[in-house]
């Protein structure tokens, strides 16, 4: 009987191991471009470092200007990753960080992630109702045209392997009205609209998905960039009743839209916001406990 007992605990001990090895290792020998990283704040910071606990080998890239200015050596040395400078609006860049990516990297791509955004009338405090278009046209094409053009070289050049994952960051003003977020809004829109359209082709051609997640407001450089941030969080913390969702559970949600755990999702604007997007009003909100 006492061996009887033992022999079950070897078992479940041996399927528990079975068990944490397999969601430690959701990536394992996938390979993967992580663009946007800036500091340790980033959202893509903290993908990079998981797809890299997960197994995943990367690429990573953001703007040249951002190498100047950011942090990304740091973490391609944590990570030993390759970095590749590119201009995410730039079609002989993409191609360029697709082709170099395949080279280091040897093979196709089975994720993207797309955290790329940037508005300056937004950084220049334009008012929404007196914006300069020709910057709110950079707007869009840095924040969201660039998906498309990082969908289009990826579909023409046949770069994603079979069933991989295409994704970009988006956030709730797409469908709501936050004044302070700008023209911000309307690129969220269209990134998502992409997410939809270019999903469809993408997985006709080769079972590839395409998502956008739409985060909470989180506590990156970029963010805390945006007029009144720290009143967003907060207001969109107390309203939601699981409180904000972290730049680290964003990744993990990414880990798993990358995962073949997720092969049947596409064509979707996630919500990722601790129930916020589903909440009509919050008595904490209107009647705040003292």
């Amino acid at each position: 009987m006492a061996s009887q007992r033992t022999s079950i605990r070897y078992g479940l001990t041996k399927f528990a191991l079975r068990k944490i090895n397999s969601i430690m290792g959701l990536l394992e020998g996938k390979r993967g471009i992580i663009s946007g990283p800036l500091d340790e704040q980033s959202i893509a910071w903290k993908v990079a470092q998981k797809c890299h606990e997960q197994g995943a080998k990367i690429t990573l890239t953001n703007a040249p200007v951002a190498m100047r200015f950011g942090e990304i050596q740091k973490l391609a040395e944590e990570i030993n990753a390759e970095i590749i400078p590119a201009d995410a609006t730039s079609l002989d860049d993409i191609a360029k960080l697709y082709s170099q990516s395949q080279d280091i990297l040897g093979g196709k791509m089975d994720f993207v992630l797309h955290s790329i955004g940037m508005s300056v009338n937004v950084r220049k405090n334009r008012a929404y109702t007196d914006l300069k278009y020709d910057w709110m046209q950079k707007t869009f094409d840095v924040s969201a045209i660039s998906f498309h053009k990082f969908m289009q070289v990826a579909y023409q050049q046949d770069v994603m392997a079979d069933w991989g994952s295409m994704l970009a960051l988006s956030y709730i003003a797409a469908q709501r009205v936050f004044p302070d977020y700008s023209e911000m809004a309307e690129s969220k829109a269209l990134l998502e609209s992409f997410a939809r359209s270019f999903g469809y082709h993408f997985g006709k051609k080769n079972n590839v998905r395409v998502n956008t997640i739409s985060q909470s407001p989180t506590m990156t450089t970029a963010g805390q960039g945006v007029k009144g941030f720290q009143e967003f969080f907060d207001y969109a913390d107390t309203m939601s009743p699981l409180g904000n969702a972290t730049a680290d559970e964003c990744a993990d949600y990414c880990i798993f839209l990358f995962s073949d755990m997720s092969k049947k999702i596409t064509m979707q604007n996630l919500y990722h916001d601790g129930g916020f997007s589903n909440m009509g009003i919050n008595p904490e909100v209107v009647m705040p406990s003292e």
